[in-house]
């Protein structure tokens, strides 16, 4: 189960058109933003760019979970992006990715977070779960689909 207000209607694009990881990162980035009063379009892609260096986020199965952690937060918060085709994101399986869910982690970021992702992670595991986020056509559907 997501935490209440991790994710809203407003943090789900669909059916995005993007050619680059650079540039879903960019949509992320934006979809983000809005978090905290320091955060910024791009402070937030600089970051999650940064975490990219460090090793792919592309969790394999066309997934990716770009996140990083950030100062002037109190709360994680997530975003979504479905893709009209996948990107090349260097995941493991080498697939591309055309399901991503971005989250921002307070900079002090403890264990629940941790606890956080590796729940998100497991969720994207799901075949059927996938599937559907791949067939929905609105970010209602979607949001429904990510929260129950």
């Amino acid at each position: 189960m997501l935490p209440p207000d991790l994710i809203t209607e407003t943090r789900i694009r669909v059916r995005v058109e993007v050619t680059s990881k650079k540039r879903l990162l960019e949509s992320l980035s934006e979809l983000l933003a809005p978090a905290g009063p320091k955060c910024s379009p791009s402070s937030v892609f600089d970051l999650l760019n940064e975490r990219e260096r460090l090793g792919s986020t592309g969790l394999g199965e066309g997934i990716a979970l770009p996140h990083a952690r950030i100062s002037g937060i109190d709360d994680a918060v997530g975003a979504f992006v479905q893709l009209e085709r996948g990107v090349s994101f260097d995941a493991p399986d080498d697939q591309p990715v055309d399901l991503a869910f971005g989250l921002l982690v307070p900079e002090e970021a403890n264990e629940a977070h941790l606890s956080l992702l590796a729940g998100l992670a497991e969720r994207f595991s799901d075949a059927e779960l996938r599937n559907a986020l791949r067939r929905a056509d609105s970010s209602g559907e979607l949001l429904r689909l990510l929260v129950r």
